[in-house]
């Protein structure tokens, strides 16, 4: 059985780091597409970041291309989500999401690529507040 565990959440002040971990179990991840997505209060789930298990691409939001990077460790069983520069729109609930047959095509492609990942962690809050 998929599943995906987040952790590394937390309350930083603005302009801080801090790094997202996903650990997947229950599957071999190595041909898995991984993605972060992230809800805040009143809003819709919005893609984050999503790499690919097949030739390794990647998908950035506007809103976090180059300060937030998405990586995975096969051996480790673990997606990360490295976040710098944090604003206070980061605050949000952040999820992991996987599946076998989506792609980082998705989400410019699709109007809801969440959609298309059928496994989902419980998510970890992230707070930006001074």
């Amino acid at each position: 059985q998929v599943q995906l565990v987040e952790s590394g959440g937390g309350l930083v002040q603005p302009g801080g780091s801090l790094r997202l971990s996903c650990a997947a179990s229950g599957f071999s991840m190595g041909d898995y597409t991984f993605a972060w997505f992230r809800q805040a209060p009143g809003k819709e789930r919005e893609g984050v970041a999503c790499v690919s298990g097949t030739d390794g691409s990647t998908y950035y939001a506007d809103s976090v291309k180059g300060r937030f990077t998405i990586s995975r460790d096969n051996a480790k069983s673990t997606v990360y989500l490295q976040m710098n520069s944090l604003e206070p729109e980061d605050t949000a609930v952040y999820y992991c999401a996987a599946d076998r047959f989506a792609g980082p095509e998705l989400f410019t492609r699709e109007r809801y690529p969440r959609r298309f990942f059928g496994s989902w962690g419980q998510g970890t809050q992230v707070t930006v507040s001074s």
